[in-house]
C-alpha cells in the first residue's frame, strides 16, 4: 500500500513507549495505568477511558502537583460485546493513550504537539498527506492553529457533532484526527457519500481525539467558561498499531496474532484466515482473554453479578467459540501467559500473576463445562418442544435464558436451530436483552461522571503544614475561612471550613478517618470544635468546624486533637498492616488489599480472594496478628524516594498515587507498606486483636471486621458472658463442658426428630388407605383431590410415591395445612397423562393462587406453598375443574 511503504516499522510496545516519551519530553508526568476496578467511583463498573482516572483533577476536587499528565490506560467496555469479532475494531479491553492538561496549556500547545508527534521523523513520522482533521464549526481558533502548524486547508473538515459533552461538568469542542489507509482498505466505493474523514467507512481511520475542555455544563443546562481550561485526549493504541503494521483490522497485529496462533494450535486443525465464521471465533477468543486476564489481575473475579458477571460472561463466550473451533477441553487458561508476554514491557505484573490468573480461569472453565451439559440439554428440549408444538421458531425468552444463564451466544443457538430446520425469534431475544440492560442501568448510581469545578477551593493555594506525626497540639494562624463558597474575614458562629498555617489534625485518607478535637484562642477558651478534616484541592488540610465564638482570619489559634480518640485510631491502623501481611501469609500473595476503614472503635479490611475464607484460616490469621502484637515489634517510619521504598520491599496500593517522596511504615521485618497514616510506636500498644466477622461483599472481594485493645477485651468478655449463661441454662458447672453438653443434646434432638419422622410417615400411610378410596372420574380420567393431615411436603411426596407405585389414578392433588398455618400443595400426573400433554406444573400454577402462593415443577410432579389455608377447599375443586376443561379441549 503506497501510503505505508515508508511507514516506520514499530512494535506495539515501541508505539506505546514513544507516545509516553514524547509527552514526557514536553514536561508531562507519566502516570502508571490505573487498575481496571474503579476506586471510590460508584458511577463506573470498569475504568473505561483514560480520562476516567483524571476526573478528580478535571472537576477541581484535587489539584495535581504537575498540571501536565500522560498515560497509557487499560480500559474495558462491554456495552456492545456482540460486535467483537464481527468488526475490525471492537474490543472489550483496549489501551487509551492520552495527554492531559489541568488548567495549564490549551489549544495551541495541544495541536502543535499532536502534529509534531504524528509527523516528525524523530517520532511517528507519518506522511502529513495521509492525515485529516475534523473541527467544531464554531471553533475557528483550532482551525487557524491547524493551518499554522502545516495542515492543508483541504484536510480540515468541519463537523457539527465535534462537541464533547457528557452532561454536568467540563465540556467543550473537540478535534478528531484521521489516517487515510488508502482506497484499497475501504469497504465503500470512493465516491460513496460516507467515504470521507468522519464517515462510516474503513478507509479513513480515526486515531486520535483532542478535547478542548473550556466550558462548565451547569445543572440548569447552561454553559459558562471554565475557571481552568483543560486538555483531554484519547488515542486508541490498537488502532494506531494497525496503521503502523499495515493490518486490515486491529487483530492482525502483534497485540493479537500470538493469541490467535496459539488458539489455532489448540483447535481441531483450524487456521486463521481460512474461513470468515471461524475467524470470528479466533478474534473473540483473543479479545476476551486479554480482558479476562487484566480484570482478574486487577482484583475482579467471576461471579453472578456486577463486574464478576462480566468476567464470567467473557469466559463463557470464549469457551463457546473454542467449541466452534473443535476445542472441547479447558484451554483459555493456557493463553494467560501469552497475554503476559505480549504486554510485559508495560505490564510486567501480568506474568508475575500468571499462575494465579490461570487457576481462576481454569476453575471457571471447568465449572462452565459442567453447566454446558445442562445448557445443551435445555437446547435439545427447546428444539423438540418447538417441533412438537408445530412451530418453526424458537421463542426469544428461552433463547435469552440460554444466552444469559448458560453462556450460549445467540448465533450458536441459531446454528443449532438451523440444523433442525428452525428459526430464532430475534425480536423476542432483543426485548429480553434490552430489559436486562435497563435493569443494569437502573441499579447503577445516577451520579454524573464529573462535578462542576469548584473555582474557589481550586484557587486557594495558601501553604499549610501537617505536623500531626510529631505533636497533637500546635499553634496555627487561621489563613482562610470559607462559608458557602465565600471567603470571610471573620465568623461568629455556625459551620465553616478553615485552613491554618499548620495543623496537627489528620485529614481523612487511606482509610484512616479524620481527627476531631477543639480550637482554642490565646486565653485557652474553646472557640470551635473540629468535626471533620478533608484535603482541599491543593492538598491543604481543610477543617470543618462548628464555631462557638468569633474567629478572625490572620489570628493565631491553638489546635488540639482529641488524644484518646487519635490513639485508638493509631492502634487500629497498625493492626490493619499486620492483618494485611497475615492474610498474604495464610491465603497467598493474591490477597490484595481492596479497601479499608480505620475508626476509633473498630477496623474494616477488604481484600481479594477466591471463595470463602475457612474458619481455620481465620483463626490462623488472628493468631499471627496477635503473635506479632505480643512480640513487642518496633514500628518505624522511613521517608524516602519511591524507588528506594520499592527496593525496601514496601507494599504499594494500586489505587493510590504516590509522589516523589513517600513514607514507609515498617513493623520490624514483618510488615512494610507505603502509608501516610498514623501508627503506634510498638505493636505491643495494640494489646489484643480479635476478628468479629468475615464476609463476602462482592465479586471476589471479602471483608474482615475486627477490634483491638479495650474493644477486643469487651467483645471477648461479652462472648464469655454468653458462654456462662449457656452453662447455667444447661445446668453444668464449667463453661469448658458446654460444647460436650450441646453435642449430647443435639444428638438427642436428632434421635427425637427421627422418631417423629417415623411416626409421621406411619400416620401418612394410615391416611393413604382412606385417601386412595376417594377416586373421582372426570371424563376418561380419574383423579384424587384430597386434603390430608401430615406435617409437610416430605409426607406429601411419600404419598405421591405410593400413588404412583399403586397406580391409584391418572391425576393427583394433595394439600395439607402445616403447624405454622401455611399450606403445602402437590400435583402429579401419570405417565399416560404426560404423554397426552397434561402437565403437573400447569395444574399447580392454576390452583396455587387460591391458597395465596405459587409454585412449579416437572410435567409429572409439581409443588407449591401458600399462606391461605382457607383456600384449600377451593383449590381442590378448581383442580378438578381444570381437568374437566382439559377434557373439553
Amino acid at each position: 500500500m503506497e501510503g505505508n511503504l515508508f511507514m516506520k516499522k514499530l512494535s506495539s510496545a515501541q508505539i506505546r513507549q514513544m507516545y509516553l516519551d514524547f509527552f514526557k519530553s514536553k514536561g508531562h508526568d507519566v502516570l502508571k495505568s490505573a487498575p481496571l476496578v474503579p476506586q471510590d467511583d460508584p458511577t463506573l463498573l470498569w475504568i473505561n477511558s483514560g480520562v476516567a482516572t483524571m476526573k478528580k483533577y478535571f472537576d477541581g476536587s484535587v489539584v495535581p502537583k504537575n498540571h501536565r499528565l500522560t498515560s497509557s490506560q487499560k480500559s474495558i467496555r462491554t456495552n456492545d460485546i456482540e460486535n467483537v469479532g464481527h468488526t475490525a475494531r471492537h474490543h472489550t479491553l483496549f489501551e487509551m493513550l492520552g495527554n492531559f492538561s489541568v488548567g495549564d496549556y490549551f489549544k495551541k500547545e495541544a495541536i502543535t504537539w499532536a502534529w509534531e508527534l504524528l509527523t516528525s521523523p524523530d517520532w511517528y513520522g507519518m506522511d502529513p498527506e495521509k492525515l485529516y482533521i475534523t473541527v467544531y464549526p464554531k471553533d475557528q481558533d483550532s482551525k487557524k492553529i491547524l493551518e499554522k502548524v502545516g495542515v492543508a486547508p483541504t484536510h480540515i473538515f468541519e463537523a457539527e457533532d465535534n462537541f464533547w459533552d457528557i452532561g454536568q461538568g467540563p465540556s467543550g469542542p473537540d478535534s478528531e484526527i484521521f489516517y487515510d489507509r488508502g482506497q484499497e482498505m475501504n469497504n465503500l466505493a470512493e465516491d460513496d457519500p460516507e467515504s470521507y474523514p468522519g464517515g462510516e467507512n474503513e478507509r479513513y481511520l480515526e486515531i486520535w481525539n483532542i478535547v478542548f475542555s473550556e466550558f462548565n455544563h451547569k445543572p440548569d443546562n447552561t454553559y459558562e467558561p471554565l475557571p481552568h481550561k483543560n486538555i483531554d485526549t484519547g488515542m486508541g493504541l490498537e488502532r494506531l498499531v494497525s496503521v503502523f503494521q499495515n493490518a486490515k483490522t486491529n487483530f492482525e497485529t502483534d497485540l493479537f496474532m500470538p493469541l490467535i496462533q496459539k488458539t489455532a494450535d489448540f483447535s481441531n486443525g483450524y487456521q486463521y484466515g481460512q474461513d470468515k465464521a471461524t475467524d470470528v471465533s479466533f478474534k473473540v477468543i483473543a479479545d476476551h482473554i486479554r480482558a479476562i486476564t487484566f480484570a482478574i489481575g486487577d482484583g475482579a473475579l467471576p461471579s453472578n453479578d456486577g463486574r464478576g458477571y462480566v468476567i464470567r460472561r467473557l469466559i463463557r463466550r470464549a469457551v463457546m467459540h473454542g467449541r466452534k473451533l473443535g476445542i472441547e477441553n479447558a484451554f483459555l487458561y493456557k493463553l494467560v501467559p501469552v497475554v503476559g508476554e505480549i504486554m510485559k514491557s508495560a505490564y510486567p505484573e501480568v506474568l508475575d500473576q500468571a499462575d494465579y490468573i490461570g487457576k481462576v480461569v481454569r476453575d471457571e472453565e471447568n465449572r462452565f463445562n459442567v453447566t454446558l451439559k445442562d445448557g445443551m440439554e435445555l437446547m435439545d428440549n427447546l428444539i423438540q418442544a418447538t417441533k412438537q408444538n408445530g412451530q418453526d421458531t424458537i421463542a426469544g425468552k428461552p433463547v435469552f435464558k440460554l444466552y444469559d444463564t448458560y453462556g450460549f451466544p445467540v448465533e450458536l443457538t441459531e446454528e443449532y436451530a438451523d440444523d433442525n430446520g428452525l428459526k430464532v425469534d430475534h425480536a423476542g431475544f432483543e426485548k429480553e436483552m434490552k430489559a436486562q440492560k435497563d435493569r443494569a442501568r437502573a441499579a447503577r448510581s445516577d451520579a454524573k461522571s464529573m462535578g462542576v469545578q469548584d473555582a474557589l477551593l481550586t484557587d486557594i493555594k495558601t501553604p499549610s503544614e501537617y505536623v500531626g506525626y510529631d505533636t497533637l497540639a500546635a499553634a496555627g494562624v487561621l489563613k482562610d475561612i470559607i462559608v458557602k463558597d465565600k471567603i470571610l474575614d471573620k465568623i461568629a458562629d455556625g459551620r465553616a471550613r478553615m485552613i491554618f498555617s499548620q495543623t496537627p489534625f489528620y485529614a481523612e485518607m487511606g482509610g484512616q478517618v479524620a481527627d476531631t478535637g477543639v480550637i482554642k484562642d490565646c486565653l485557652g477558651n474553646v472557640v470551635a470544635e473540629v468535626t471533620d478534616v478533608q484535603h482541599a484541592p491543593n492538598g491543604q488540610n481543610l477543617h470543618t468546624v462548628e464555631v462557638k465564638s468569633t474567629m478572625v482570619s490572620g489570628e493565631e489559634y491553638q489546635l488540639e486533637v482529641d488524644v484518646k480518640r487519635h490513639n485508638k485510631i493509631k492502634k487500629n491502623h497498625t493492626a490493619t498492616h499486620l492483618l494485611d501481611q497475615a492474610l498474604r501469609d495464610v491465603l497467598g500473595e493474591h490477597a490484595h488489599q481492596a479497601g479499608s476503614l480505620v475508626e476509633p472503635t473498630y477496623l474494616r479490611f477488604d481484600f481479594t480472594n477466591m471463595g470463602n475464607v475457612t474458619p481455620e484460616q481465620l483463626t490462623q490469621v488472628e493468631q499471627i496478628v496477635n503473635e506479632k502484637i505480643w512480640a513487642n515489634i518496633a514500628v518505624t517510619t522511613t521517608v524516602t524516594d519511591i524507588e528506594s521504598a520499592k527496593k525496601m520491599g514496601a507494599i504499594a496500593l494500586f489505587s493510590e498515587k504516590y509522589g516523589d517522596v513517600v513514607r514507609v511504615v515498617s513493623a520490624g521485618d514483618y510488615s512494610r507498606e507505603f502509608c501516610g497514616g498514623n501508627h503506634v510506636d510498638n505493636t505491643s500498644e495494640i494489646g489484643l486483636f480479635k476478628i468479629i466477622s468475615e464476609s463476602g461483599i462482592g465479586a471476589g472481594t471479602r471483608r474482615i471486621e475486627a477490634v483491638t485493645a479495650r474493644e477486643a477485651f469487651e467483645y471477648l468478655e461479652g462472648q464469655n458472658n454468653l458462654l456462662q449463661t449457656a452453662a447455667i441454662d444447661l445446668k453444668i458447672a464449667k463453661t469448658k463442658d458446654v460444647p460436650v453438653k450441646v453435642e449430647s443434646l443435639l444428638e438427642k434432638v436428632k434421635q427425637l426428630e427421627n422418631k417423629v419422622q417415623s411416626l409421621e410417615d406411619r400416620f401418612a400411610s394410615q391416611q393413604a388407605a382412606n385417601v386412595w378410596g376417594n377416586v373421582q372420574i372426570v371424563g376418561k380420567h380419574s383423579i384424587v383431590a384430597e386434603q390430608v393431615n401430615v406435617s409437610g411436603m416430605n409426607q406429601l411426596r411419600q404419598l405421591a410415591d405410593q400413588w404412583k407405585a399403586k397406580k391409584i389414578s391418572d391425576v393427583l392433588i394433595l394439600a395439607t395445612q402445616t403447624d405454622d398455618g401455611k399450606v403445602n400443595l402437590l400435583t402429579a400426573m401419570s405417565t399416560a397423562c404426560v404423554k397426552e400433554g397434561l402437565k403437573a406444573g400447569d395444574l399447580i400454577k392454576k390452583i396455587a393462587p387460591l391458597v395465596g402462593g405459587g409454585g412449579g415443577g416437572r410435567p409429572d410432579l409439581a409443588q407449591a406453598g401458600g399462606k391461605k389455608p382457607a383456600g384449600i377447599s377451593d383449590a381442590l375443586k378448581q383442580g378438578v375443574q381444570w381437568l374437566e376443561n382439559q377434557e373439553n379441549n
